[in-house]
């Protein structure tokens, strides 16, 4: 927690008059059993009724400043709340963002939505709470037993053996309850994970008809978050109903000895009713405290796991300076690849091994094989979206770890696999290629990736609104409007990555014809299970259990790659092959 406490600098203030108002309410609660004592002593016992509409007048006063000082607290604690969570989340987003795929395949998107939704929630909550009751509570506590000595030093001492017990108590379930809502975050993450995947799946879910097996496995998930939290919750409860036999045995003993003591004479009857408030107030305040403790442990677990995030390096270092990344190079080959193998974090194996070839600029380089051969692991090591554990990768000459990050990835358009639009309108959404892109530009782009005509014949034409993923377009528009957001950025090196896998033959020709006219300086990468897609390439990799299988152009490949020949003898019929 101490490393989340640099968000509250910039409210130092407000982390100051906060608890500094809550101790003058106190301070103000204090005085009122003193008042009702004496209305007891001297009003009542006296008969003296305008001595008892004074000092009544004087409780409504210290109501009043109390209220006043609570307003005060309430509003600086939940000013100093609010800005350390939006500080908070800030950061942890740009950590995030900041992070390789690497790191964030390793920890899982689930949980660090529920680490930047709920676990931050959380923590706010509980700085809150902790600058309007930290203080507060054990002032109250405190400073209703100083106050108690002022009133029977003997009666007094029934506080002294009351409080360390409750503390006991206290700290006691605060160090069992911790680690326990630790598992109780743990599990949350899962039941998010099974929600995300449920809700991002729903198509496939429905098509299989698994519904029942994914909301069993929902329920399962859900009641072991249920069970834990329950038990959590029976420790947790444990507090009040101890705190509450503690501070009535104590009321019980206090009245005990006070009624001997007003029996001999040694204190009045005020003076009890003055300590059973005492009593009364340690009460109120300890189960503020309970609470407080519950929300700080839960906070405090949050605050690791949020550390745990903060904690985590990328792999991928800005190594070069931004002054020298944009030199530009002389060398013919745009793209180099030198023996190159790579494995995921945790794996044995390796995903690509033993990888070399060379592009040339404005070449179309083709990449195909079969599911899991490594075609889209080669092309996200060009913008250095994973490095190499062995070998060097080259981008006109110049080593990729040579390059600051951001000018390496300006360098190119990238089109997923999986086509991902975002909640908006198709101008916004092409923009992402280029924030200041004119409308002349769009439809170019838009002209080329073959989805202007579609785009014109809607109402809004670019100004039409898209659901979040696009999910009121077809697949092959949305693709087709990703190519185009690659495209209108004019990159030096466009990845088309299986990204025209829902497109029809004639528009897959039409769109292929339309990049070797429009772009004819740009280095294109093609990724495709098609043949048809990358047959015309200058040059085509074949890609095989993450070695290379073949290298050349179609027509060499068909004699001298064997894997090759069966992929285009599948798909393609014998005469398409020889004549192609």
């Amino acid at each position: 927690m101490k490393k989340l406490l640099r968000y509250l600098k910039a409210y130092k203030k407000e982390t100051i008059i906060a608890p500094l108002f809550k101790m003058l309410e106190a301070s103000f609660e204090l005085f009122v059993p003193l008042v009702i004592a004496s209305i007891i002593d001297i009003g009542i016992g006296r008969e003296d009724m305008p001595y008892i509409a004074k000092m009544g007048g004087i409780l409504i006063l210290l109501g009043i400043i109390g209220l006043t000082c609570s307003l005060i607290a309430q509003f600086y604690a939940a000013k100093a709340a609010v800005g350390f969570g939006t500080a908070l989340r800030s950061d942890l987003f740009a950590h995030i963002q900041s992070l390789s795929y690497e790191e964030i395949d390793k920890t899982g998107a689930s949980t660090l939505i529920t680490r930047m939704t709920s676990d931050t929630n959380q923590i706010q909550s509980g700085v809150n709470l902790v600058l309007r009751l930290f203080l507060r509570s054990p002032f109250i506590v405190f400073g209703a037993m100083i106050m108690a000595f002022t009133v029977d030093t003997k009666s007094a001492f029934i506080f002294v053996v009351a409080i360390p017990l409750l503390a006991i108590v206290v700290f006691t379930i605060m160090a069992v309850s911790i680690p326990l809502y630790k598992k109780v975050q743990k599990q949350l993450d899962k039941v998010l994970l099974i929600t995300r995947e449920n809700l991002t799946g729903v198509r496939v879910i429905r098509s299989v008809c698994r519904q029942g097996h994914e909301i069993k496995s929902f329920e399962d998930a859900n009641d072991c978050l249920m069970d834990i939290q329950v038990f959590v919750g029976r420790i947790s409860a444990f507090l009040n109903p101890i705190t509450f036999i503690i501070v009535n045995g104590a009321l019980i003993a206090l009245i005990w000895v006070g009624g001997l003591q007003v029996d001999g004479g040694i204190i009045t009857q005020g003076a009890v009713i003055a300590l059973v408030n005492y009593m009364s107030q340690i009460l109120v305040e300890l189960i503020k405290l309970a609470n407080l403790i519950i929300n700080i442990t839960k906070s405090l677990a949050c605050a690791n796991r949020l550390n745990e995030i903060f904690d985590l390096e990328p792999s991928i270092k800005n190594n070069a300076p931004t002054s020298s990344s944009d030199i530009i190079s002389d060398a013919a080959e745009a793209i180099s690849f030198h023996q190159v193998s790579f494995a995921y974090g945790g794996s044995k194996e390796y995903a690509l091994e033993n990888i070399s070839f060379s592009v040339k600029k404005g070449e179309t380089l083709g990449i195909i094989g079969g599911t899991g051969s490594g075609k889209s692991t080669l092309i996200h090591l060009l913008p250095r979206f994973y490095d190499t554990q062995e070998g060097s990768v080259l981008i006109n000459g110049r080593n990729v770890t040579e390059y600051d990050l951001e000018s390496l990835r300006s360098k190119f358009g990238i089109v997923p696999q999986r086509a991902v639009l975002f909640k908006g309108s198709i101008r916004e959404n092409i923009c992402f290629g280029k924030a200041n892109a004119s409308d002349e530009e769009i439809k170019k782009a838009l002209k080329t990736a073959q989805a202007l005509e579609f785009v014109e014949n809607k109402h809004d034409k670019l100004d039409t609104f898209l659901e979040q993923g696009g999910t009121n377009l077809s697949g092959g528009q949305k693709q087709r409007l990703t190519i185009a957001r690659a495209l209108v950025g004019n990159p030096e090196f466009l990845i088309l990555d299986d990204s025209a896998s829902a497109l029809d033959f004639a528009t897959d020709a039409a769109l292929r014809k339309a990049l070797k006219n429009d772009i004819a300086d740009c280095t294109v990468l093609l990724v495709s299970q098609r043949a048809t897609t990358i047959k015309d390439a200058d040059k085509i990799i074949v890609l095989d259990d993450g070695k290379i299988a073949g290298l050349g152009t179609h027509k060499e490949l068909l004699t001298s790659c064997d894997v090759y020949r069966e992929i285009c003898l599948s798909q393609l019929s014998e005469k398409e092959v020889l004549g192609a």
